[in-house]
């Protein structure tokens, strides 16, 4: 009987990333938010004053879906939008002080869940696998030099 060949790398990264989404889903509903939304507001707490059109580079996402993100995050009291200093006309957003409670508790429940998906790993472990996807990352999207 044939050997049956292992799974692709790419599938099983993509079977990861679809579970992790599943399990992201449930725990940003809990806090009015969406995957992509949390992952803003991620990106936007260690770069505050990003653009729109920079955060949706970022977040993989179009510049006119980020608009309208950035919109509801507004909205809902999230996140500011404030004229740069460089250019009048582009607006610099940041985290709100309520933005950020909400972050910080998303952010524990996704500490949870990263715990659970990477129990089996030990620190060096975590830390080779960062460095494994980060360079994998870096191979497709050049420009990107540091993890969002």
């Amino acid at each position: 009987m044939p050997e049956h060949p292992q799974a692709r790398l790419t599938y099983l990264v993509k079977q990861l990333e679809r579970a992790i989404r599943v399990a992201m889903e449930d725990i940003t509903r809990e806090f009015g938010l969406t995957p992509i939304q949390y992952t803003a507001l991620s990106v936007l707490v260690r770069n505050p004053g990003m653009s729109s059109a920079q955060l949706a580079r970022r977040s993989f996402v179009s510049p006119q879906a980020c608009y309208e993100m950035i919109l509801i995050l507004e909205r809902n009291g999230l996140v500011t939008r404030t004229p740069t200093a460089a250019n009048r006309r582009v607006l610099g957003i940041a985290v709100t002080r309520r933005g950020v409670g909400v972050l910080t508790k998303c952010d524990r429940k996704m500490d949870e869940l990263e715990g659970r998906i990477f129990a089996t790993l030990d620190g060096a472990d975590r830390r080779q696998f960062r460095d494994a996807l980060t360079g994998c990352l870096a191979a497709i999207y050049p420009e990107i030099r540091r993890p969002l």
